[in-house]
């Protein structure tokens, strides 16, 4: 945890540097509040402590110049015995806490833990505003064989720390499962964390895995911290880890051997714990042999291996997903419910899905946005650009 102390008094900068030090935190000082200001603009913390009274600019406007610039990070207000009232109205103006003076161990520590859930709770509401409506509706339909197994697997797997490797075609449900194996796991309450290995650039995979520090390179403007510390006590999701780059590699392979990472442009270990979950459209084991991924790493990230079948090879579910997606669709879309007739589930499971359920979902949007209440194989034929 990294913390700013803003405080003009050098023996309570010092009393509470020896206390969270102790706590292995990383403590950064400030002798006023100007001062403090242009740390909080240049680099992240996980908690502010900031006394009152202070020359040049004191606690409160501290705390209003960091509302104004949108800074999340709980302030615990650092307060005189004469001005509690003052730091009332702090705790009403945005600040997390208040400290009386003189300090007291015991408060400070469970003013921390009190932090530190905090920053946990912002994290995972984060996280689940960005998957709320993407995995709306998103149970795992299907009732062929080959999805049985993959549910009676995430059963299975779910609870334990296992880490799971999913395969399988583009838009075939891979997110879906490592989703499913999160919801099902101990790990729920925590953040779901995703990455489309990709869809960053290699020269930015290292910084988004595991952070960076201020000044690692010319756009580092701050301390950032890595998708491996966001899903701490969670979930990290590694798509198309097929696509990695070898140094990516192998620092993710350390931070399996010894769940601890260091940030791009720091020598500093920091631990991590998070179960990874990694996904591939390529063969792996053709990727090994042709040099291009470590087989280390396959072996670490494969002790559970979940294939998700094509589309094409799972037809008999179509009518099943055809009818959850047009209700979730149409819901969605605050239109009435529409129906397709047999004839056009007929036509659906005729089509050559190259782009599995994903392309599927489109068609039955475009067919609920296009077409009347009852959706006929003339229409399919129509909007689908099926490809037989």
């Amino acid at each position: 945890m990294k913390i700013l102390i803003i405080d003009d008094e050098k023996a309570i900068r010092r009393a509470l540097r020896e206390i969270l030090e102790f706590e292995e935190c990383h403590v950064e000082e400030a002798e006023n509040g100007k001062e403090g200001i242009e740390k909080l603009q240049k680099n992240e913390y996980d908690l502010i402590f900031c006394d009152i009274k202070m020359p040049i600019m004191d606690g409160l406007d501290v705390l209003s110049n960091a509302m104004k610039l949108n800074i999340e990070t709980p302030i615990i207000m650092i307060s005189g015995h004469g001005n509690i009232e003052t730091a009332v109205q702090a705790i009403k103006d945005g600040a997390f806490d208040f400290i009386e003076k003189p300090l007291d161990l015991n408060r400070i520590l469970v003013t921390l833990r009190n932090a530190t859930d905090r920053n946990k709770l912002v994290e995972e509401t984060k996280s689940l505003k960005t998957v709320v409506k993407k995995f709306k509706g998103s149970s795992i339909v299907g009732e062929t064989e080959a999805i049985n197994k993959i549910k009676e697997m995430i059963e299975k797997v779910a609870p334990s720390d296992a880490r799971v490797l999913v395969t399988g075609g583009n838009g075939s449900g891979k997110e879906l499962v490592a989703r499913s194996l999160h919801d099902n796991s101990n790990r729920k309450k925590m953040p779901f964390i995703e990455v489309n290995c990709a869809a960053i650039p290699s020269e930015l995979i290292e910084s988004e895995l595991f952070g960076h520090v201020k000044g690692a390179f010319t756009s580092a403007i701050k301390d950032k911290k890595g998708k491996f510390q966001l899903a701490s006590e969670g979930t990290l999701f590694l798509d198309e880890i097929g696509d990695m780059s070898a140094s990516a590699q192998a620092k993710v392979l350390r931070a399996l051997q010894e769940n601890v990472i260091q940030r791009v442009g720091s020598e500093k270990d920091i631990k991590v714990d998070c179960r990874v979950i990694a996904a591939t459209n390529k063969d792996l084991r053709k990727e090994i042999n042709e040099g291009n991924f470590r087989e280390d790493l396959f072996h670490r990230l494969a002790v559970i291996l979940i294939h998700v079948p094509a589309l094409n090879d799972r037809t008999e579910d179509i009518p099943l997903l055809a009818n959850h997606f047009i209700k979730m669709i149409c819901a969605d879309q605050g239109v009435p419910t529409k129906s397709f007739d047999k004839s056009a589930l007929d036509e659906l499971q005729s089509i050559n899905w190259t782009g599995n359920i994903r392309e599927l979902r489109n068609v039955i949007e475009r067919l609920v946005i296009l077409c009347g209440p009852m959706i006929s194989s003339d229409d399919v034929k129509l909007y689908s650009n099926s490809n037989k």
